[in-house]
This record gives C-alpha cells, structure tokens and sequence, in this order.
C-alpha cells in the first residue's frame, strides 16, 4: 500500500498541473481549433483527476499537498521557458505544451492499464483507457500540425 499510495498521489499532482497547462493553453489559442480542442481536453483532464480522487478514497490514500504544491508551482514556473519571443506566446509555445499534454496523457494512460491489472476497485478503467486513448489520438493531431507551424513556416 505504500507504493500505491507514493504511486497515486504522483499522478494526482501531474493531473493537477496537466489541468492548469491546459486550461491556459487553451487562453492562449481561444478562437482556434487548438483551443477548442484544449478547453475540452482540460474538461477531460479535471475529469480523470475526480476520477483519480474518488479512487484514492476508495483505497484510504490521502492526497500528498506537498506533491500537489510542488507541481503547482512546476507549472507557473514552465511559464517562463524561452520560446523565441520577447513578450508574447509564439509556435514554438503551443508545440512545447503539446508535448508536455501528450506525455502527460501517455503516463495517465499507463496509470489506467496498471491500475486495471492490480487494483480491485470499483471504477470503469476500460472507459478512462478508452477517453486517455481518444485524448492521445487528437492530441498527436494537433502535435502534427504545431510542429509543422513552429518548425517549417517561415
């Protein structure tokens, strides 16, 4: 049980931060189809990590605040990453936050499967596999098209 609880409550602070990530991500592209697809990512997120919580009381693990503190602050902090613009978000930006949203859903997804093969519990891993596999897919879409914008437009 300590493992799972280390485990869980790691997950829960990156949930945290992918939320934040992704709501200004989706600020930042608002009037896009980045940030249409990132408002409802940051929905689908906040949703996983109820889902995370709901779980974790299931199972008596209390949430670690300084885990969710730490990655807090992690996120304010990536805010401040050059991104070859003075003052303002650039392509290289929203790349950048693709990424980290991808991984982020990668490990999530990872998190899902583990859980599913070890834990008993009454959730629907099946359903979060599926949304954290649809998350992925739309994602690396968007990555595409980013990268392409950051990387190769003049």
């Amino acid at each position: 049980m300590k493992y799972l609880s280390i485990y869980l409550n790691d997950h829960l602070a990156a949930a945290v931060g992918a939320v934040q990530l992704a709501r200004r991500a989706a600020r930042q592209n608002r009037g896009s189809e980045y940030g249409e697809m990132l408002e409802r990512l940051a929905a689908e997120i906040d949703e996983d990590r109820h889902a995370l919580q709901d779980l974790m009381k299931q199972l008596g693990v209390r949430g670690d605040p300084v885990k969710l503190l730490a990655s807090v602050a992690g996120e304010k902090l990536g805010r401040f990453k050059l991104n070859g613009e003075l003052t303002r978000y650039s392509p290289l930006s929203r790349l950048e936050e693709l990424e980290l949203l991808s991984l982020g859903v990668e490990g999530k997804l990872a998190l899902w499967r583990a859980l599913r093969a070890n834990v008993d519990a009454d959730v629907d891993f099946d359903a979060l596999i599926q949304r954290a596999t649809a998350q992925r897919r739309r994602l690396e879409r968007l990555r595409v098209k980013a990268a392409a914008e950051a990387l190769v437009a003049p």
